[in-house]
């Protein structure tokens, strides 16, 4: 009887639903032509250490559901590829994966600067999320102006409207009054904020800062939107 018990126990466990995450994360990565190779291995490898920090893991345990996370690259606007899809995060072997998964990423493109582009994409890339997240939120990282594409303010009103958040990480090695730009053109919604990052080298620290920033204040979004 013991054994049929727990057999019958597993068998409910193994039907209930997954709850949906609370916040929904696109990961918006600048894979210009200014970002070397190099550059662009110190990106990689910011984005996985940040998620096998002790700091973002307990960020998302606050957060009903944990968080849904993918990682959009974007140059061209016909050159935005979406590197690793969406993942839900709310243990650390998750996070462990998903954090495989940036690793073992080949770089898709090089070209332009297309920010408002690439923005719009991170954007329509929610509506292929599994379950609707409490809160949604653009995290673009850059190290140089738009020259190409839709404006950022253009598309920034549009999602801002929408109700989705977007942050910037502005990398100072190239313009170094970049966070200004951002803060102007590019970010808006809900608790929206610019971080800077001084050069590529220093990109995992502001990553991780970033993402645990994003997370600490999406959790109090998501419990009242699923109240």
């Amino acid at each position: 009887m013991r054994l049929v018990y727990w057999l019958l126990l597993f068998s409910i466990a193994a039907v209930q639903p997954v709850r949906a995450a609370g916040v929904a994360i696109v990961l918006a990565i600048d894979v210009s032509e200014s970002v070397s190779a190099e550059r662009y291995e110190l990106q990689q490898e910011g984005i996985a250490r940040a998620f096998q920090s002790a700091q973002l893991l307990n960020a998302i345990a606050g957060v009903p559901g944990g968080i849904e996370a993918m990682v959009l690259e974007w140059s061209d606007p016909e050159k935005i590829s979406i590197t690793v899809g969406w993942t839900q995060i709310a243990s650390r072997g998750a996070a462990t994966a998903f954090a495989n998964q940036v690793r073992a990423t080949r770089r898709s493109s090089r070209g332009l600067t297309a920010i408002g582009s690439a923005m719009l994409a991170a954007a329509a890339a929610f509506d292929h999320l599994p379950d609707p997240a409490g809160h949604r939120v653009i995290d673009v990282s850059g190290d140089g102006m738009a020259n190409f594409g839709v404006a950022p303010q253009t598309a920034r009103d549009q999602l801002v409207a929408q109700g989705i958040t977007i942050n910037g990480l502005a990398i100072l090695t190239e313009e170094p009054w970049l966070d200004d730009y951002y803060r102007q053109n590019v970010i808006g919604g809900p608790a929206s904020f610019v971080l800077v990052a001084r050069n590529f080298d220093s990109f995992a620290e502001a990553i991780q800062r970033k993402l645990v920033q994003e997370v600490a204040i999406g959790a109090p979004i998501a419990r009242v939107a699923r109240r």
